[in-house]
């Protein structure tokens, strides 16, 4: 089995948190190229933009500023897991906007990664049904290997 570049889908949870230590020690023993993946989901936000009486649209700012927020968001992110687990590997970073497992695919097929690494947040039930799962969607549709890392809470 050759391993040379792992994809670790991020994001700012405790969950992404755990999967991503684990995929870069993956990373190290084979001495990969990191590739990591955040998606930035798009906002809903009420349309505030047509003016009623005369009909023309001004533009959204409030969409604008979101967009700059998430942005920053995304890029602290990467930046603060590059320095917490990289160490000396290779690591190139992508900002997606969009739905996340399809980010995630498609980033993989940019990379061409060997291996996806992504957390679950072990959502069963209502929850699963209301929320998806982007673990299981990665998984079906996946044209590499995908680790999924639970985060098994121990409710100490």
């Amino acid at each position: 089995m050759k391993i040379s570049k792992i994809l670790i889908g991020i994001d700012d949870s405790k969950f992404a948190e755990y999967a991503a230590s684990y995929g870069f020690d993956i990373a190290h023993t084979f001495n990969a190229h990191v590739g990591l993946v955040h998606i930035v989901e798009p906002a809903v936000i009420a349309d505030t933009s047509t003016d009623p009486i005369i009909g023309s649209t001004t533009p959204n700012y409030d969409e604008m500023n979101i967009l700059s927020i998430q942005k920053d968001q995304a890029d602290n992110i990467i930046e603060r897991t590059i320095e917490r687990y990289a160490k000396g590997l290779e690591v190139t970073h992508f900002n997606e906007y969009g739905s996340t497992a399809d980010g995630i695919l498609s980033c993989s097929k940019e990379f061409k990664a060997d291996l996806i690494v992504i957390g679950t947040h072990s959502r069963s039930g209502i929850d699963r049904l209301l929320m998806g799962s982007v673990a299981e969607s990665v998984v079906r549709s996946s044209q590499v290997p995908v680790l999924v890392v639970p985060l098994i809470e121990t409710g100490e």
